[in-house]
């Protein structure tokens, strides 16, 4: 068995039950899949990138992505913005008074997100990164930051990012070992998150690259960090939450794929519903063999019930 330190961890005011975090991603992690990683074992999810622009204009798609009930265990909002003013009154706004938790994104490599001075864009302005950490801090709720390792490959400056981020408040920091120009491809840079934890007291959460249990360990080993964030592998195997912090699940793949339809219409409208199960479905079927002529079949289903006829007939042995 890989020796891997998985516990509770503290994070600012909260004990969350779990070192292992999913990481928020759009178009999946709404609000059944937050809980279907809950109850899996993950100790921490957040919601979609939120827009702090569109949550100021009362967008109704970014509504959408702040569902949430008194059921979820942590509640985590994850902030895009670049204004430190804006950014500040939607973290004091009614909008996000159900959530404990603010993550704020500097690390999203996109590139009009980039150009508009958001997410990774941030990393080059210390200054504003840190007067939008204080201000959403001024919201008396957790505050925590995701960013890269840098923004090209020839610069990378972690260490000295997150004693930026530790000295304005914030209270835990997560970092995607690539750099920007890196997008979401290439080896981590396992030594720049190992300079980041040597450099700050506040808990460092290392991310990028983990899609078992074996890269799990291997990057706790190597950056020594307080914790995992685990991405596009916690939708291929949401059973990775389970395998990693050692709690059992009975149910199997369909049954998990049948609640989470049945939780997703309680919230959400037949069309979101519809979007949403295809994509998880077909994330969760790549590791099966002899499925791909269902896939078809499965984004051409019309409604619910057909929808959960194919998604049967996949999943069926399991």
């Amino acid at each position: 068995m890989h020796t891997i330190n998985i516990g509770p961890i503290r994070v600012g005011g909260l004990l969350l039950p779990s070192n292992v975090l999913m990481a928020p991603l759009a178009g999946y992690t709404c609000y059944p899949f937050r809980m279907l990683a809950y109850e899996l074992g993950a100790g921490l999810c957040f919601t979609e990138m939120c827009s702090a622009n569109a949550l100021k204009y009362e967008d109704r798609a970014t509504n959408r992505l702040l569902i949430t009930t008194s059921e979820e265990p942590v509640r985590a909002v994850q902030l895009l913005g670049g204004n430190p003013a804006v950014m500040e009154r939607m973290a004091k706004s009614p909008f996000l008074e159900m959530f404990d938790i603010i993550d704020i994104n500097m690390g999203c490599p996109v590139p009009n997100v980039f150009k508009s001075g958001e997410g990774s864009a941030l990393m080059q302005d210390p200054k504003r990164a840190a007067a939008i950490i204080r201000g959403c801090k001024r919201s008396g709720k957790v505050v925590t930051v995701k960013c890269r390792v840098g923004i090209r490959e020839n610069e990378l400056f972690a260490a000295e990012f997150s004693r930026v981020c530790e000295d304005a408040g914030a209270d835990m920091i997560t970092i995607h070992g690539r750099s920007r120009s890196m997008m979401y491809d290439g080896e981590p840079h396992m030594e720049e998150i190992a300079h980041a934890k040597a450099a700050v007291s506040i808990p460092v959460i290392a991310n990028g690259g983990i899609f078992s249990v074996e890269d799990a360990a291997r990057m706790m080993r190597c950056t020594g960090a307080d914790g995992i964030m685990v991405a596009r592998c916690g939708l291929e195997n949401p059973f990775i939450f389970g395998e990693l912090t050692g709690k059992p699940c009975k149910k199997t793949a369909l049954a998990l794929l049948m609640e989470q339809m049945e939780l997703t219409a309680r919230y959400y409208d037949e069309t979101f519903t519809l979007s949403y199960m295809k994509k998880l479905a077909s994330y969760m079927m790549k590791k099966r063999k002899g499925t791909k002529r269902y896939k078809e079949q499965m984004y051409r289903s019309g409604s619910l019930d057909e929808l959960r006829e194919v998604i049967a007939l996949i999943f069926a042995d399991m």
